[in-house]
């Protein structure tokens, strides 16, 4: 279901003059109706749509009309009338389509009446002089030439030669206006588009003639029409030489020539050749027509542009005819020299809209072709075959583009594909196309590329309606799973979802017409279904929301039967597979399939539930399951249908209700904006359905029919659906207590809002549910409140609800509590937390919109205004905005005057940005374009801007200062005061402070400006001193005075932005409209120019570009020559600025050049994207230019600018494609930077360089710097930046060169890094055919030489930059040719830079071989038997011979990638056993055998001894394999002992080798507890056999915290009944001893990861020593429940509190939810007070892990109570109500009700100390600027509290529990009520409207109010009604 907002149509009414009503008012009579009376009644109605209900009466009453009144008057008149109306309405109004289209049907006898009638206005027309209305006269001849009888005839009856004198007129004046006005875009654009329609029409015109003309008489060159024609001819071929006009002119332009020559050439045979000779530039003049050379003499002599070209190529094809070989050899001949003109052109035109054109063109050419050929000749047929040259050419240019940035050119290239496959189809008729040799080499070639081309997907597609899926699967069957595979990246998705689509539907074709019904579905459903089932259930969450997203719809539609296939495989698991928090189970699963089929109208609801294909409990668990997504769809479920009428039913509603129970607190954004979204479908159901409900009622008859049948009643739904509504606004509403969280509010106010406005009440509907009648002033008071909330959207949410209900939320506002609302605002407006000041722009904005407060303000306002009263007109808003705006103004400029005096102690006491925010916030919800009060408005934007720069003025200094972040200093050494010294000499402020004369270091007093700063404390904190009469103190820190003069530098930006969006576009005409004036605005803009080229302060500049981009974007469109003709003016002065490098120049060449980019760009980006785009080619030329200077003698700093320029140009998205042009020369300036000298300009070229490769390559999406996205193929590269492939082969040689050098001396090039990374990035494509120039074999010898850099993270880059240049099946070739260069131990002179670059090199490319697809293929096989053979030869790398450790470590890393590939997949052949025997030799040979003789500080060592401990690991695995073990031959038995064990490892001196040993031993370890290795299990269980000796006494003695939490973790994976034996020999310990230990460890570690998997041991083995019955003592129990506690606690790392909660997910069973109270009611408690402390942490993690046991106790519980449906995979809200209701079961279970009660309601009261917590929140609250409160932002104290109670009540009222004199109790009792007296004290202690002034104190109060009222009624009832009683007479 979606939702579509219902298009209101406009329709602009006629109105007649006052002659033409007169004449009918003649006709028209009273007692009948005629065709005046009808048309008068027509023209005085003022509504467009009556009129046209009202024109379609005309016909009916004209053929009611009798044959002889004809020639009566009134018919003539009213025809008259008629005509003159349809020339008078505009071409888009839909009145003129119905008059056409009614007109048609008019009787032959007033046919002649019309047309005489439509000739006349015809005439009238054609004598416009005026070329500003020709467009009209354009719009009416084209109207009349569209499917209208009556037009066409006329046409045919006036001379075409007035028409044609007309459009030749037209033409030339438009091109001279355009002339003219050269500059003004406005008017250009409306002119060219005038230009664009003219053509248009002339062209229409022609085509028209040809058809109505017969003969040639009109070619007499004397004919009038001849001439007319030869001038429309030479016009548009100026056109289309006319590169200033717009490119849809000129394309135009080329179908005009072309069709106008057709016309006037004769013979026709011959045009053909004409046109090739055009394009060829082959015109010889002799064989052509004069009148052809006169009028396209441009076109004949001239060497053609290209775009000119293209344009001529696009005018051939669209407009001669290419079907049925009518143009015979000739025509075949331009068809093939048009597509060499177009392949040639593509290598030139790179700018974004030609080579769209151009894909677009060639689109055209493939179509046109297929056209020829079908009655082509045999020749033609050769020459477009699929073998031929120009189809070569032809895919050439598609592999080229398939990925091109533009989506048109991508479609364009599929299209192209398409068409290609069907001319080869056509050329090869007759013969099997399965076979087809073409297609076959196609299709392998295709599916050799990688899944990560996108261009792949399309043409696959494209291949499979060839040839079948059928036979693409032969090649591969897994395709479908591959593709699936590809569906976990979004921007694959829609592609791999394209290509099923089409292979599944295919495929299902091809069998159903193969076989009979039923055989195949099952196979069909196998290859289709099945693999996607397994990851709905199983595959990672964005891959399975993606094929829900794209591929499941498809399937569904396509096959709807398959939903019943899936629905039984699914239920069929569902109740045991649920899924998890990271996994969506079966029952994820079905509620995808199940809402996917609901919304697409598979499936009703009912049906699904009555049919029991899913029950509401397994809903619900849907509806909290722990995974988001699966919530999702089970609230898709509910909430999404195909009809949005379907009645909601009562299970659907109480399904909902539940639902938002538990899932408003979503941390996700994006699972809060489907719940939004998903409910906001539910209620436009719920709407609409509704009014369908009371029209059905109205009904009375279709009623009885209900009544009769067995449906609900219509008001008895109604009811239930107001109930419903009513109910779950009280829901939302109860959901804005105090405390909740961010996620809470934002949900259920985004709810809220969508309540009121699909229920919103239009006029005379009858309205099912009304959000204003659940209000009450409570509520509205919930809503204010919210603007307290520091998370802007809630305040935005808040703010529109309660403009959706003002009338009901002003109705329940009193004065007082509007004073106070309004005094809050104010003094929010100047407190110095920076969220203050947009709460208070909110509250004066909510505010405004009242009528009363004008009268406050005038209270506060001193010089009280007449105008204010005497205007009764003016609206409310404008009163109050007007008079708050000057009550900010008057109150801002005083602080300005005092903030002149001290800056410091505005920054402490009254920061000024905060009410120049509210001033904008008032402006930006002003109706500019109604005001009343003009003349006041203009005073008070006078005022405001000058008050701006008054402001600007005094805060500047700071941040322009060169140092704006350190300007006071914040420690007390003398130094720094020293450095302020001079920053303050720098930037002198206007300041009379002595502090910024004399710099202080002390903490002393300043003078207090009012009683505001009473609630400032001073703070321990170094601060400035500012004495004053009362000495008071109040503090100052940098951060303050810092942020107090950016963030007023901000609002002044943004205020100026909006007051420049004042000025309205008709400035010129007339300028006493604008509330600002041109000047103004002016003034502006060079304030924004100053500030961004001077201020020194990322945060000011950034905002100041945010209000100039408004300025920027303003002036653009507007129509005042001057202030449009501006950004050109101040681009070229700062360009000129740049160049020039004038010493006195302030520009800041440091910080990125601060905001200079940041200003180009404004300028730049607001230029109009559809036009010439002048300044920005201007710019580019002059900064490319000065980026990359020629001559070495020129300036750095413009160097350095136009480098730092460029960079912004080239991140700024706005600019587009429009920029690529310009990429090549950006590299080209980044590389040559990077050899500067000087360090700026390397720094500069640098962060140019990574916005280009994020330009051309994407936005890095993953952490994998070698992942196979974010690249392109080396061919697309160089195609799209062709210069970039001499510039990089060039540079390259000389690189390599400065490498070969045979001298020892280090010679290093500066941009071998930077080539390295951008061929790092390409990759050869199987699809390279042979006409690439642009081949990628030569760059391989330079980057092979590349590895011998002396720099090793080069020789690293060149390893892997080296892989995608070697075609897979190329590797082995190149590997070996690499080895072989190698040198021999004998070799004279050994280079060990050049081996290790060389093994790098081998090492990726032989990963990249073996991670390749072909593993199966012999030749893989083979290439890989010589390379083992060949390594063989070179192993003396890898022993002592060889002294460098670091290219022994390389060698090794290859012998272990290979071993650890052979052990995986190869059966042993005799081969490999010599290889096995060499590793053996190589490992026997190693310092791990013979003893280590160096100390670590050897360079290489660590690395060798990792690399040879990895072989070790993998030759063990082997030598335990089945296969060794089992052979009889003696190389097996020797290879099958190793000479090294696993325990050797263990016990060498090297940490590191330790460690890997550990590592390897934990994996299989885990591999053994997780079955995975089922079959070959004994092979690395041998290898394990014995190790937890060792593994104890390494834990006691291992120093290094790695291995020892290693170790660790490995005990606590091994199984205990093998390890406690082994403790009392190895390490002298018994079981309780080991506990203690293992406790002791986690109390005394600094490492929070040992502590972690410490605690996890020591709980394994208590629960192991319990379930044994051995006894610990009850202090070892007691320490162990202390720990769980500690790790439990809110600021602990988040690593211990999953540690905690895995470890509660393991004691569940035996200790919390047992029968028998184990450990003790307390303790038992205090672990189940940890589960719930753990469900109501800020991290999902932690909450879902804590999550966990609850599952464990509800799946037990399941179990014991047998059949019933348990919630098990809940989140966290939901666990935390089943826990406490767990908890009250087992009191009742254990009997410990009376002793349990009492804790739990301690739980409930919670243990803050608040007299405590009221003294330190003060200071707090002052102390940090940026504070934002409480630290937990998801869990909320009142949530847990009302659960807590709600299952507590419950249990009292089922148990009937009273505690009369119970001395517990009494004591709560007591301290209930101390607290309830506190709390009522503090609350009473606030001043007035708390919850702004001191937000967090009011929220706690109110928590802990409402905890000890819940607790106090808990109580009160477990006392007996005496004690009762005598309590109440006490009090």
């Amino acid at each position: 279901m979606v939702l579509k907002k219902k298009k209101e149509i406009q329709v602009d009414a006629f109105i007649l003059d006052h002659q033409q009503l007169e004449k009918l008012q003649r006709f028209s009579k009273a007692e009948e109706q005629n065709l005046a009376s009808l048309l008068l009644h027509c023209a005085q109605l003022s509504n467009g749509i009556q009129q046209i209900q009202c024109i379609k009466q005309i016909m009916p009453l004209v053929k009611k009309v009798d044959q002889n009144s004809a020639c009566d008057p009134m018919v003539k008149a009213c025809l008259d009338i008629l005509g003159e109306t349809y020339f008078a309405l505009g071409v888009k109004n839909p009145l003129k389509k119905v008059l056409a289209s009614s007109l048609n049907g008019l009787p032959e006898q007033f046919m002649t009446l019309a047309i005489q009638s439509f000739v006349c206005c015809l005439r009238e027309e054609l004598k416009t002089t005026d070329i500003y209305l020709y467009r009209k006269v354009l719009d009416n001849l084209a109207s009349c030439m569209e499917d209208f009888s009556v037009g066409t005839v006329t046409l045919n009856v006036l001379s075409s030669v007035l028409i044609l004198q007309f459009l030749q007129k037209s033409l030339l004046d438009i091109q001279e206006e355009n002339r003219q006005n050269h500059g003004n875009r406005i008017v250009q654009t409306q002119l060219m588009h005038d230009l664009l329609i003219a053509i248009k029409v002339s062209m229409m015109l022609v085509q028209k003639l040809q058809e109505n003309i017969q003969g040639s008489l009109w070619k007499h060159h004397e004919s009038f029409v001849w001439q007319s024609m030869c001038s429309l001819l030479k016009s548009s071929a100026n056109f289309l030489m006319d590169a200033t006009l717009l490119q849809t002119v000129q394309t135009t332009s080329g179908l005009a020539v072309i069709l106008f020559t057709k016309a006037m050439y004769e013979p026709v045979e011959e045009l053909p050749s004409l046109v090739s000779d055009l394009l060829l530039g082959s015109m010889k003049h002799a064989s052509v027509p004069a009148w052809f050379v006169s009028n396209c003499g441009t076109l004949c002599t001239e060497e053609l542009p290209d775009s000119v070209l293209l344009f001529l190529c696009h005018g051939a094809l669209a407009m001669l005819e290419w079907k049925n070989g009518s143009m015979g050899e000739n025509g075949e001949k331009l068809l093939l020299d048009i597509v060499s003109v177009l392949l040639s052109l593509s290598s030139e035109l790179k700018e974004s809209s030609t080579a769209t054109s151009l894909s677009r063109i060639l689109a055209i050419w493939t179509s046109s072709a297929l056209a020829a050929l079908v009655s082509g000749s045999p020749n033609l047929k050769i020459k477009l075959n699929g073998n031929s040259d120009i189809i070569g050419k032809l895919l050439e240019y598609i592999y080229t583009h398939w990925e091109h940035p533009l989506d048109a050119v991508r479609h364009q290239t599929k299209l192209i594909f398409k068409n290609l496959l069907q001319i080869h189809r056509t050329t090869i008729t007759g013969s099997n196309e399965k076979s087809d040799p073409f297609f076959a080499r196609l299709t392998k070639r295709l599916l050799s590329l990688e899944w990560h081309v996108k261009g792949k997907y399309a043409s696959l597609g494209c291949l499979v309606e060839c040839v079948g899926t059928e036979n693409i699967l032969q090649l591969d069957r897994t395709i479908p799973a591959q593709i699936l595979d590809v569906m976990n990246d979004q921007s694959l998705a829609p592609y791999a979802s394209d290509l099923l689509e089409t292979m599944f539907t295919n495929h299902k074709a091809h069998f159903t017409s193969s076989f009979q019904e039923g055989i195949w579905i099952d196979q069909w459903h196998d290859i289709w279904v099945s693999p996607l089932l397994v990851i709905l259930c199983e595959g990672n969450h964005d891959q399975a929301t993606y094929i829900i997203d794209y591929y499941l719809p498809k399937l569904l539609r396509y096959s709807p039967d398959s939903l019943s296939y899936m629905i039984r495989i699914l239920q069929a698991s569902a109740d045991a597979n649920l899924g998890s928090c990271s996994t969506r189970g079966a029952l994820g699963a079905l509620m995808a399939c199940l809402r996917t089929a609901r919304a697409h109208g598979h499936l009703e609801l009912s049906n699904i539930m009555s049919n029991g294909l899913v029950s509401t409990e397994c809903i619900k668990q849907g509806l909290v399951h722990q995974h988001n997504q699966v919530c999702i769809d089970a609230l898709g479920l509910l909430c999404e249908t195909h009809r949005s009428t379907e009645i909601v039913s009562m299970e659907e509603m109480e399904l909902i209700q539940f639902f938002i129970m538990y899932n408003l607190n979503s941390q996700s954004p994006s699972v809060r904006q489907q719940i939004c979204s998903l409910l906001r479908k539910l209620f436009c159901r719920i709407q609409e359905s509704s009014q369908v409900l009371y029209k059905l009622e109205q009904n009375k008859t279709k009623q009885e029919l209900l009544g009769n049948s067995s449906k609900r009643h219509p008001l008895g739904i109604l009811q239930q659906y107001k109930d419903f509504m009513s109910s779950v606004c009280d829901r939302l509403f109860e959901a804005l207590f105090p405390g909740s969280s961010h996620p809470t509010r934002f949900s259920a106010l985004s709810i809220l809002g969508s309540i009121a406005e699909i229920f919103s009440v239009p006029k005379g509907q009858a309205q099912v549910f009304q959000l204003d009648q659940e209000i009450d002033s409570t509520r509205v008071r919930t809503l204010i409140q919210c603007f307290a909330s520091t998370f802007e959207e809630v305040k935005v949410l808040a703010f529109e609800l309660l403009m959706k209900l003002h009338d009901v939320a002003f109705n329940l506002q009193d004065s007082e509590n509007l004073d106070l609302l309004f005094q809050a605002a104010m003094d929010l407006s100047t407190s110095t937390k920076p969220y203050d000041c947009v709460t208070a722009s909110y509250l004066l904005n909510f505010l405004v919109h009242h009528k009363g407060l004008e009268h406050i303000c005038l209270g506060k306002y001193v010089e009280c205004k007449p105008w204010m009263d005497e205007n009764t007109s003016v609206s409310t808003v404008e009163k109050n905005t007007l008079a708050v705006i000057k009550l900010l103004l008057v109150n801002v400029e005083e602080e300005i005057f005092h903030a002149r005096k001290s800056l410091l102690q505005a920054a402490a006491s009254f920061p000024i940005y905060g009410r120049v925010r509210c001033i904008t916030g008032a402006l930006q919800q002003l109706p500019f374009n109604n005001l009343t009060l003009v003349a006041e408005w203009k005073e008070t934007v006078a005022s405001l801007i000058l008050m701006s720069y008054n402001l600007s003025a005094v805060v500047s200094p700071v941040v322009q200062s060169s140092s704006p972040e350190g300007l006071i200093p914040m420690d007390s050494d003398s130094e720094s005061a020293g450095r302020l010294q001079m920053i303050l000499h720098e930037i002198q402020p206007q300041d009379t402070n002595d502090y910024f004369l004399q710099a202080k270091i002390l903490k002393e007093h300043c003078k207090a400006e009012s009683e505001k700063l009473a609630d400032h404390r001073p703070v321990e904190n170094i601060c400035t001193d500012m004495r004053g009469k009362d000495r008071q103190t109040c503090d100052v820190t940098a951060q303050m005075v810092l942020v107090c003069c950016w963030r007023s530098m901000k609002e002044v930006s943004l205020l100026l932005g909006t007051l420049c969006k004042l000025l309205p576009s008709q400035a010129a005409s007339e300028p006493a409209d604008g509330l600002i004036t041109v000047e103004q605005v002016k003034n502006i803009g060079d304030y924004f120019k100053h500030h961004l080229l001077q201020s020194r302060h990322r945060g000011a500049f950034e905002l100041a570009y945010a209000g100039f981009v408004q300025l920027t974007e303003m002036l653009s469109r507007c129509n005042s020559e001057s202030l449009r003709k501006m950004p050109e003016q101040w681009l070229s002065c700062v360009l000129e600025e740049i160049k020039s490098c004038d010493p006195s120049s302030t520009l800041c060449a440091t910080r990125r050049s601060a905001g200079i980019p940041f200003y180009i760009q404004a300028l730049l980006a607001s230029e109009p994207k559809k036009g010439k785009t002048d300044l920005l080619k201007m710019t580019m030329k002059e900064l490319i230019s000065l980026a990359a200077p020629l001559n070495e003698s020129s300036s750095v700093i413009p160097q350095v600018h136009a480098l730092n320029i460029l960079r912004a140009l080239f991140r700024d998205t706005r600019l587009g494609e429009n920029i690529m042009p310009y990429v090549a020369d950006g590299i080209q300036a980044a590389i040559l930077g990077f050899m500067s000298p000087v360090w700026a300009v390397r720094n500069s070229s640098t962060l140019l360089f990574s916005a280009l490769i994020t330009r051309i390559f994407g936005v890095k999406r993953g952490k994998d710097e070698n992942s196979k996205k974010n690249r392109m193929t080396g061919r697309e590269f160089f195609s799209r930046f062709p210069s970039l492939y001499p510039f990089l082969l060039k540079q390259l040689e000389v690189v390599t060169s400065t490498l070969n050098s045979e001298a020892e001396e280090l010679k290093i090039h500066p941009s071998l890094f930077l080539l390295l990374l951008i061929l790092g990035r390409l990759y050869p494509s199987p699809m390279d055919g042979t006409y690439s120039a642009l081949s990628m074999a030569p760059f391989v010898p330079f980057i092979i030489r590349c590895g011998h850099s002396p720099v090793y993270r080069s020789r690293e880059m060149s390893g892997r930059a080296l892989v995608p240049f070697v075609m897979v099946n190329e590797v082995p070739h190149t590997v070996l040719s690499l080895l072989e260069g190698l040198p021999d131990c004998t070799s004279p002179c050994i280079r060990q830079n050049n081996i290790h670059g060389t093994l790098l090199q081998v090492f990726h490319l032989l990963q990249s071989y073996l991670e390749s697809k072909q593993l199966v293929s012999s030749d893989f096989q083979q290439g890989l038997g010589d390379i083992i053979t060949c390594i063989g030869t070179k192993v003396w790398l890898a022993k002592r011979p060889n002294p460098c450790l670091v290219t022994r470590a390389a060698y090794l890393d290859v012998l272990v990638m290979l071993s650890t590939h052979l052990g995986k997949f190869q059966k042993q052949g005799m081969q490999l056993f010599g290889f096995w025997e060499e590793m053996n030799r190589v490992i026997s040979d190693s310092e791990l055998v013979s003893g280590i003789p160096y100390s670590s500080a050897i360079p290489g060592l660590i690395q060798y001894l990792q690399s040879i401990t990895k072989l070790v690991i993998s030759v063990l695995l082997v030598s335990a394999g089945p296969d060794i073990q089992s052979s009889s031959s003696p190389v097996a038995k020797k290879i099958a002992k190793p000479s090294l064990s696993i325990v050797h490892l263990l016990h060498c001196e090297f940490h590191e080798v330790r460690l890997l040993a550990l590592e390897a031993i934990l994996l299989w370890l885990k591999q053994i507890n997780s079955k995975q290795i089922a079959e070959g299990g004994g092979s690395v269980l041998c290898l394990l056999i014995d190790l937890e000796g060792t593994l104890l006494t390494m834990a006691l003695k291992e120093k290094n915290l790695q291995c020892f939490c290693k170790v660790l973790e490995i005990l606590y994976n091994m199984d205990l009944r093998n390890v406690l034996p082994k403790t009392e020999c190895s390490i002298k310990m018994n079981p309780n001893e080991l506990l203690t230990w293992s406790l002791s460890i986690v109390d005394i570690s600094n490492s929070t990861e040992i502590q972690s998997i410490a605690l996890k041991f020591a709980s394994r083995l208590v629960i192991h020593l319990l379930q044994n019955h051995q006894q610990i003592s009850e202090v070892v129990l007691k320490k162990w429940v202390q720990l769980i506690v500690y790790f439990c606690g809110d600021e602990q790392q988040t690593e211990m509190l999953l540690a905690a909660a895995e470890v509660l997910k393991s004691v569940t069973t035996f200790l919390l939810i047992n029968e028998k109270l184990i450990l003790g009611l307390s303790d038992t408690l205090a672990v189940w007070k940890c589960v719930v402390l753990l469900l109501q942490n800020e991290d999902l993690v932690v909450r879902d892990a804590a999550a966990e046991v609850i599952q464990v106790a509800q799946s037990e519980k399941k179990i014991s109570k047998g059949t019933e449906f348990a919630l098990r995979i809940v989140n966290a809200p939901m666990a935390l109500d089943l826990a406490f209701g767990i908890l009250c079961e087992l009191l009742q279970r254990w009997g410990e009700i009376r002793a349990g009660v009492p804790i739990l309601l301690e739980w409930l009261l919670g243990d803050s100390d608040l007299k405590r917590d009221s003294e330190t929140s003060a200071p707090e609250e002052d102390d940090y600027l940026f504070d934002k409160g409480e630290v937990n932002f998801w869990g909320e104290k009142l949530t847990h509290v009302r659960q807590l109670s709600k299952h507590l009540l419950q249990l009292i009222s089922v148990t009937h529990l009273t505690l009369p004199d119970h001395g517990e109790l009494n004591r709560l009792s007591r301290i209930a009520l101390d607290q309830a007296q506190l709390v009522g004290h503090l609350l009473r202690a606030l001043r007035p409207t708390p919850e702004f002034s001191k937000t967090a104190e009011f929220t706690r109060l109110a928590i802990q109010n409402e905890r000890i009222s819940v607790c106090l009624k808990i109580l009160n009832l477990l006392k007996s009604d005496d004690t009762c009683k005598n309590e109440n007479l006490e009090k």
